[in-house]
């Protein structure tokens, strides 16, 4: 893996490290770390095809007395997903006072039909993916671009389809919004997320 990338979330206490090969598509495996909404550690290897669709994601999350894992792979036009959980979540959850995590995956793959990129919460790196696959940095500005994510939640790993607007606001800047929420963020030369307003900034070694 020839490139390394370090982000520090703003959000929360936590942090993202991947190690990653763009030459053809991307080949990335990565770590997230995060107290929120109780102390997890994710780690997660992500497949392209050259265009940049999202081929393979595998995520695997884990806390004290518990472990999730989620695969979704894309052929022929629909996506499989398998999961694989131990210990319990949920306990974890309400002991701390927070609601129940919702079932890792999906009972409806169908649902993610219209997918082509995958999102991972809290990882400024998957939004990487449809800046590419878009070509967002070519583009004229103000062009917003309607897409559907599959969404892994973190750290329940439950899949859900989320639309996204993307849309170039000059060099080395997007705007991406979902539902209400909207960041402007900004990328470097190869459209990697260099500071996400609200959820994390690179750190880049001196």
């Amino acid at each position: 893996m020839p490139k390394s990338i370090f982000w520090s979330r703003t959000d929360t206490a936590g942090s993202e490290h991947v190690l990653l090969d763009d030459g053809h598509g991307l080949t990335a495996r990565g770590t997230l770390l995060a107290v929120d909404p109780i102390p997890w550690t994710a780690r997660y290897q992500v497949t392209t095809a050259p265009d940049w669709r999202t081929a393979r994601v595998e995520v695997e999350a884990e806390g004290p007395g518990w472990l999730r894992k989620v695969t979704l792979e894309r052929a022929t036009d629909r996506w499989r997903v398998t999961t694989a959980e131990q210990g319990n979540l949920d306990a974890a959850l309400m002991a701390a006072g927070h609601p129940r995590a919702g079932l890792p995956g999906t009972d409806d793959p169908d649902r993610l039909a219209d997918a082509l990129d995958v999102d991972l919460s809290g990882s400024p790196l998957f939004n990487t993916l449809p800046v590419h696959r878009l070509g967002l940095a070519a583009e004229a500005a103000d062009l917003p671009r309607r897409i559907t994510v599959a969404w892994v939640l973190l750290p329940g790993l439950e899949v859900v389809p989320a639309e996204q607007i993307y849309t170039g606001i000059g060099p080395g800047r997007v705007r991406f919004a979902s539902g209400t929420f909207t960041a402007d963020i900004d990328l470097d030369a190869d459209g990697y997320v260099v500071r996400y307003p609200g959820l994390a900034e690179r750190i880049d070694p001196r």
